[in-house]
């Protein structure tokens, strides 16, 4: 890991992806005043989740929803535009009693499917950067036996194709999320999966930096430069080694500015948005304090000195993997 190439390659008070934040931080308030306030703190992005209670996919409505919050997007940053990630890890939309089923490697999984399709067509309609999922853990009453896992990786083999050609069709990237205790838990597991399906163009990768803690053999750094050619998005928050349990920065064991000079050193130019769905209590705080937090730490990697930037920082904005999308915009 190299922190001179980062503070070679990227602007000394910027790092050259885009900061974002998720809007499952901020269950509390109505989604048009979540925008406000990340917008006011001074985001670059937003990662957006479908699902209760800001924009629910199956409703009548949705259609001029999707719309109110493209134009929202579209007038934050000064009017420059804020860049979106569409994520998918709503708990009870579509199973009231049970969180996140049905999932991929459910039994029957066609309202997932049918979910993850309307997730795609409002990515398109958003010109997301990508639209983020996982696979799920495997159904109640499976023990993980060689033979349940051989069917949950059977399931996404048969999903997964299906998934990537309705999202290539509509020129929207799928990132798969390796996830704790599910059945795709780890990079490699993204990597096997990839594979299997043939690596299609069409579906990259999401790393949560705090999962890494967790999970993942060769911690943060290794997990990161192992999914580098597909990393399409990247969750950041702070999390203990010993559980999954998302914390603001300072509650955990990340080393943000490692996290950070990784990211800048493979390259990665897509959304790093702060993932905290259990901490809406305290929205408006905890996300003037992570961003702020995300700048000392870049400060940290690049010797540039502490505090907030100023001055905007020009360029296009550019999607992960795949090269620039076709507008630009002010990084502020």
């Amino acid at each position: 890991m190299s922190r001179h190439t980062a503070h070679q390659t990227a602007h000394q008070t910027r790092p050259p992806f885009l900061l974002g934040y998720g809007t499952n931080g901020f269950g509390d308030h109505p989604l048009p005043t979540a925008l406000d306030v990340l917008d006011d703190v001074g985001y670059d992005a937003v990662a957006v989740t479908l699902g209760f209670p800001h924009l629910d996919p199956f409703s009548p409505l949705a259609g001029d929803d999707v719309a109110a919050l493209r134009a929202h997007l579209g007038r934050m940053r000064g009017g420059t535009g804020a860049a979106v990630v569409v994520e998918t890890g709503t708990r009870y939309l579509l199973d009231p009693l049970h969180k996140h089923r049905p999932t991929l490697v459910d039994r029957d999984a066609a309202l997932r499917m049918r979910f993850l399709e309307r997730a795609i067509e409002i990515a398109a309609d958003l010109e997301a950067h990508c639209v983020s999922f996982f696979s799920g853990v495997l159904p109640d009453g499976a023990d993980a036996t060689e033979a349940d896992v051989a069917d949950g990786w059977a399931r996404l083999h048969d999903r997964i194709p299906a998934l990537v050609e309705y999202a290539g069709e509509r020129g929207v990237r799928l990132a798969i999320e390796p996830e704790p205790g599910m059945l795709v838990e780890t990079v490699d597991d993204a990597l096997r999966l990839r594979s299997e399906v043939g690596d299609p163009p069409e579906l990259g990768i999401t790393v949560d930096v705090g999962h890494c803690l967790v999970v993942e053999p060769d911690g943060v750094e290794g997990a990161l430069r192992a999914a580098a050619p597909y990393l399409s998005n990247v969750q950041l928050d702070d999390m203990p080694p010993t559980h999954h349990e998302h914390r603001p920065f300072g509650e955990g064991g990340i080393d943000l500015p490692l996290v950070l000079a990784t990211l800048a050193d493979i390259g990665y130019r897509g959304v790093a948005a702060v993932e905290l769905p259990r901490h809406s209590h305290d929205a408006p705080r905890l996300a003037r304090d992570s961003r702020a937090a995300l700048l000392r730490a870049w400060a940290a990697v690049t010797g540039a000195p502490t505090g907030l930037p100023t001055g905007p920082v020009t360029g296009p904005v550019t999607g992960p993997a795949t090269g620039p999308v076709t507008r630009e915009r002010t990084v502020p």
